[in-house]
């Protein structure tokens, strides 16, 4: 019996990879697992999972949320290429779209029109899930509080990545050196946070 790996499987099925670890926990497919822990699928019990009418079929509408801390990994791409990833997990859930938000702006800034505009609409009972690649995100901190305004508002936050983008701690590294570029600047004025600032800028790069 040939047994297919979960991108195999989630391919002849026509859905995300994501949809199958979903419909297991469930309980609405069974895989097989290799000693290494490894999800396998028989042909089988995929033909028996789609032929048994269990599946969700009323689709759900989802936001996707997207950002990138400067304009110059926007003008890379790498903020389309997020906003890519989100709609092909939400194509693969069956989930329609109901908007698309981005902000080009520090995971610091609570003042982000593209995460306002998620939370206006969450407000407004218009969806009930948020795709975001990664929780850092949607917010560098402070999660916790966004995560329990939206689940009052009845929506779930579903990170669609399994680890941090590769330049998420660079990233991490500037929003901590404004954090403390900006107390330095209270305590000794606007021209010791930026001495402040640098001289951490120059000891990171020694590393």
């Amino acid at each position: 019996m040939e047994l297919l790996t979960i991108s195999k499987a989630a391919k002849k099925v026509g859905v995300h990879p994501n949809s199958l670890r979903n419909w297991e926990k469930r309980g609405l497919i069974k895989p097989v697992r290799l000693p290494g822990g490894q999800r396998r699928y028989s042909m089988d019990e995929l033909n028996r999972v789609l032929s048994s009418g269990q599946l969700p079929g009323e689709p759900e509408a989802v936001v996707l949320y997207a950002r990138v801390s400067t304009k110059k990994q926007a003008d890379a791409g790498n903020l389309e290429r997020q906003m890519e990833r989100l709609r092909q997990y939400a194509r693969g859930e069956g989930y329609i779209i109901r908007a698309e938000f981005t902000d080009v702006a520090s995971g610091l800034n609570q003042k982000r029109r593209g995460l306002g505009n998620v939370l206006k609409i969450a407000e407004q009972g218009e969806y009930k899930k948020l795709l975001i690649a990664s929780p850092d995100r949607l917010a560098r901190f402070g999660y916790s509080y966004i995560e329990r305004h939206l689940r009052y508002c009845g929506v779930e936050i579903i990170a669609i990545a399994e680890k941090e983008p590769e330049d998420a701690q660079t990233e991490l590294e500037r929003d901590l050196l404004s954090i403390v570029a900006s107390f330095s600047a209270r305590l000794y004025g606007a021209r010791g946070g930026k001495k402040v600032r640098q001289g951490l800028l120059e000891l990171r790069n020694r590393d």
